[in-house]
């Protein structure tokens, strides 16, 4: 029996999102496993929140969204969130809008969300 390798990259790092992001894209091609964690630090606005989709990338220059449901990241809903990936391609990043649920006077500022973003991989 071999042991299974695994590794964890740090995507971002103490980055302060608004509006419409991608993440730096991280090669994967030798993993069967992925798990996205999303580490919320701090937030501004009245209720921010992140709304996220996994993309996939056969080069790491050419992205498209993967099958399956878009992710809600809340920083009232606690400050870690994760979910697994499955039947990805060689490359992987996440791209995302920050909104906010309860909109306010526009002079308030565009909500944020500070977060680390870490990839687990498992081969």
């Amino acid at each position: 029996m071999t042991m299974r390798q695994s590794f964890t990259a740090v995507i971002e790092r103490n980055a302060t999102l608004t509006g419409e992001f991608t993440t730096e894209p991280y090669e994967a091609a030798w993993a069967r496993e992925a798990r996205w964690f999303v580490r919320v630090l701090g937030a501004s606005g009245r209720s921010p929140r992140i709304l996220v989709r996994t993309q996939i990338s056969p080069d790491g220059l050419h992205w498209c969204d993967l099958d399956g449901p878009e992710r809600s990241v809340a920083p009232g809903e606690g400050p870690l969130h994760s979910w697994s990936t499955a039947d990805f391609g060689g490359w992987l990043r996440l791209r995302g809008t920050v909104v906010d649920d309860a909109p306010g006077d526009p002079a308030d500022g565009s909500p944020s969300v500070k977060v680390l973003i870490y990839l687990a991989l498992k081969a």
